[in-house]
């Protein structure tokens, strides 16, 4: 991968940025151990792809439900997407009392199942407009950022002391 011109890695890292589950979470580490980035460069780019989808996914997705909702092979994943944002929402009182910060809380904490897209689906079940929603959830995308921009600096830090020792 080293021989990829800089903008393709630039591009890549976004690109996985913008990908459900991963997001910035899987975008960060590939952009710096895969794409050899710096930490800089990958967290940026991992930032940018990521909060890309935000605004259409809490503006759009529920036209687009309802849309190919009608075709069993789009139900099902319409189905699986809408069952756990809202199990998320029933489960924390406090997301309901509190949406803004309970938005940006679970977004920020960087697990699998937490993130961006979720957080955007969750916003879109509790019908709030994106003037609400989106600032904490790219507050949230921040925090991760600087969350798993640190984790993998450790790792880092590890695997180069390891490669040394031996």
């Amino acid at each position: 991968m080293a021989g990829l011109p800089l903008i393709v890695k630039y591009l890549l890292t976004a690109f996985v940025g913008m990908i459900p589950i991963l997001e910035l979470r899987g975008a960060i580490p590939v952009g710096v151990f895969t794409f050899h980035l710096n930490y800089l460069e990958s967290f940026l780019c991992s930032f940018i792809g990521n909060i890309i989808p935000v605004y259409f996914i809490v503006k759009y997705i529920r036209p687009l439900f309802d849309f190919f909702g009608r075709w069993k092979p789009f139900k099902i994943v319409i189905d699986w997407a809408s069952e756990r944002a809202t199990k998320k929402i029933e489960e924390s009182e406090r997301l309901q009392n509190f949406a803004a910060l309970g938005l940006f809380i679970f977004v920020a904490i960087p697990l699998p199942g937490t993130g961006a897209w979720v957080g955007s689906l969750i916003a879109n079940f509790l019908d709030l407009p994106p003037k609400k929603a989106v600032p904490p959830i790219i507050a949230g995308v921040l925090a991760a950022g600087i969350i798993v921009l640190t984790l993998t600096a450790i790792a880092n830090g590890g695997i180069q002391y390891l490669l040394q020792r031996g």
